[in-house]
């Protein structure tokens, strides 16, 4: 019998309100038909969060840092192990409360438009074509099959479909895109996964998207997102958003309202209490028994898929003994040490640990367990900050090691910071690494950050008082210095006196260790920027501006501190190209030494003749390993090359231009452009 078949059958011994009760996401057990409870609840974002011991990875800014979706794809079937192994272990007591569950709501492919959104560290950058991919393999690791059919864990695509801040108005905001920036940007991820990947769930954001609602409107659930994309599963609402419907959108007048709309729209499963009033919606004839039999028949189709009524499946004998497996750990390491990106190096990196030299380090993210996890997050089974990643990464290093700064927006907090004490420690080191940025305190979600004074997001892209004091103390010294900045997205950081800067994105339980490896060459840097890192914050437009002009790479008019695709290696490699066409490019890597590593290969286009395409737009890339004096012929697909109209129709000019880089066309000398014409029309 097929899932589907299955599904339907059980669905029919079900009263009405056996039905209502299994469309929330703490579904009733239904004792009777040997239904044990479940909810649906559970985030994997980058480890199974809130749940006890588990991995956890980098955040995902961190992950699209890597430019590696095969190590993504690992690491999600990884999460997705975890996940089931603490589902079996809840089953055994009779059921899977909240973050038991095999049911993941992530990842997370909204586009990172502006750097002040809080969430921007659950994304995969500001590039809809990273996004794309890196989204479409951690679907597939999370979604692994088996011999008999059946999936390790669901993964669940949000927040459907334009969604990226402000937070303090995400219950009541409306978002207004045109036409060219929906297909062009905001759309083309969900598309993609959608096509490759058939991810189980969608989930609805909510704010309201040209004032319609992503968790109760026919045109986007079941015109755009059923019939146009070809989306298969099942919808879920944003936690409690559907309460949004009359208490913030005002669109309707009452809860009953409010979860008939949902429902009748295609919303599948209610995050909170809102199916709760499915009752009174069927008794006013609001709803009827045929649209709760579809919305059931797609959730019973996943949990059939998932294997829960079948003993034989082979992932329910998964054991908690999974969550201890070396292979985690290395693949944690690995995706920690290829998402930090090396931004400027005049010749100090990597360090010698055989020099007997002594080095300082000091900043609040250097010995901060909240410089490390970002918001959705497990607990790993060893504490290990970044500092202690450092000693215990190289023992013999003398490190030293100073606070200097906290986290605090109050410039009168400095009376009572600990300058003293780094001033003593860098009066005796002969190197000073400095590790500053932000933390998950001072950004993420909603009511998660509590130190942010917007609701999560960030007031400014500046470094504090405090922090910019701490590096001008420090340049007095007169030593080298090396700059590690530590957040969720962009940080706008001093840049000069340092000999090094190195960005690295939350870094999960292994950031000090890979921070460790990438500063003494145990590592090569080949981490590569997901998002732009601006110059000035006043050059950003309104926060809630959802326009795509002046935003991102593609469209940014003012100056940066690093672009987009940037980032820096120990070795030198060459790029020749073979030839290139509008489907692929055809290339040889060399490793010119001296150090083995990997190599990130991006492809822009550009479009000489157009008047409101992007500057450029990134269609390919291409990540492998070489040691030195190696090479490889590779060949690199070409995909979203196409551009929009302020129509929303496809198109493809006559001319493009495609650029092989190993960062950004504009900040690599050796970057090699090709004319394409186009043959198509």
């Amino acid at each position: 019998m097929t899932f589907s078949k299955s599904a339907k059958k059980l669905i029919s011994f079900m009263t009405i309100e056996e039905k209502i009760s299994q469309l929330s996401h703490e579904s009733a057990a239904i004792r009777r038909l040997d239904i044990q409870s479940y909810n649906h609840w559970n985030e994997g974002l980058h480890g199974v969060a809130r749940a006890g011991i588990a991995s956890v990875f980098p955040q995902a800014i961190g992950l699209a840092a890597t430019f590696n979706p095969n190590l993504v794809k690992k690491m999600a079937t990884i999460i997705g192990t975890e996940a089931r192994a603490k589902f079996n272990q809840a089953r055994k007591y009779g059921g899977s409360p909240i973050y038991q569950g095999i049911t993941i709501w992530s990842p997370n492919i909204n586009i990172l438009r502006d750097p002040r959104w809080g969430r921007g560290q659950e994304t995969y950058g500001e590039d809809p074509l990273l996004t794309s991919i890196m989204g479409t393999m951690y679907v597939k690791g999370i979604q692994k099959k088996n011999q008999q059919g059946y999936r390790l864990a669901d993964a669940t695509i949000k927040h459907f479909f334009a969604h990226s801040g402000p937070e303090r108005l995400r219950h009541q905001f409306n978002a207004i895109i045109s036409k060219k920036d929906m297909e062009e940007t905001y759309l083309y991820a969900f598309k993609e996964i959608i096509n490759n990947a058939s991810p189980a769930g969608v989930m609805g954001a909510y704010n309201r998207v040209n004032g319609e609602l992503p968790c109760g409107s026919d045109d986007l659930l079941n015109k755009l997102l059923r019939k146009r994309l070809k989306f298969k599963g099942y919808v879920v609402s944003d936690c409690w958003a559907i309460n949004d419907f009359h208490n913030g959108h005002k669109v309707t007048k009452n809860p009953v309202e409010s979860a008939s709309k949902a429902l009748n729209a295609g919303c599948d499963l209610a995050c909170g209490d809102s199916y709760q009033y499915l009752y009174d919606a069927k008794q006013q004839d609001l709803i009827d028994e045929k649209t709760i039999d579809i919305s059931l028949q797609r959730l019973y189709i996943s949990r059939y898929r998932l294997g829960m009524f079948d003993k034989a499946c082979d992932f329910n004998h998964i054991t908690h003994e999974n969550l201890k497996l070396k292979t985690h750990k290395q693949t944690n390491l690995r995706l920690a040490e290829e998402g930090i990106i090396l931004l400027k190096n005049d010749g100090i990196l990597p360090l010698n640990e055989h020099a007997k030299q002594k080095i300082a380090v000091m900043g609040h993210n250097a010995n901060s367990i909240y410089a490390l996890y970002g918001n959705y997050h497990g607990t790993p089974e060893n504490f290990e900050t970044i500092y202690q990643g450092l000693c215990k990464a190289y023992p013999n290093v003398d490190f030293r090691y100073a606070q200097g700064s906290i986290v605090d927006h109050d410039p009168q907090s400095w009376e009572y910071q600990p300058i003293n004490e780094a001033k003593e420690v860098a009066n005796w080191a002969d190197i000073i690494v400095i590790i500053l940025g932000i933390d998950s305190t001072l950004e993420g979600e909603e009511n998660d950050a509590s130190k942010s004074t917007l609701n999560g997001d960030k007031s400014t892209l500046m470094y504090l008082p405090n922090h910019r004091q701490l590096i001008e103390e420090m340049r007095k010294f007169n030593k080298p210095m090396i700059l590690v900045n530590v957040s969720g997205s962009a940080m706008i950081f001093p840049t000069g006196g340092f000999l090094a800067i190195v960005q690295q994105f939350y870094g999960g339980e292994y950031a000090g260790r890979a921070l460790a490896h990438v500063l003494f060459g145990n590592t090569n840097p080949s981490g590569h920027l997901p998002i732009t890192l601006y110059e000035h914050e006043h050059e950003l437009p309104s926060f809630d501006d959802y326009s795509m002009m002046n935003r991102t790479y593609k469209y940014f008019k003012g100056s940066v501190l690093f672009p987009f695709g940037y980032g820096l290696s120990y070795s030198h490699f060459q790029i020749e190209v073979s030839s290139c066409s509008l489907s692929a490019c055809e290339l040889v890597i060399s490793n010119l030494g001296p150090f083995h590593g990997n190599h990130v290969t991006l492809i822009y286009a550009s479009y000489p003749d157009e008047e409101n395409a992007p500057k450029y737009n990134l269609v390919g890339f291409s990540k492998i390993f070489l040691k030195v004096n190696d090479h490889r012929k590779i060949k690199v697909n070409i995909n979203n090359i196409d551009l929009y109209d302020e129509h929303g129709d496809q198109y493809l000019p006559d001319k493009v231009l495609l650029h092989v880089t190993s960062s950004h066309p504009d900040y690599d000398n050796n970057s090699i452009t090709k004319e394409i014409i186009n043959k198509r029309s």
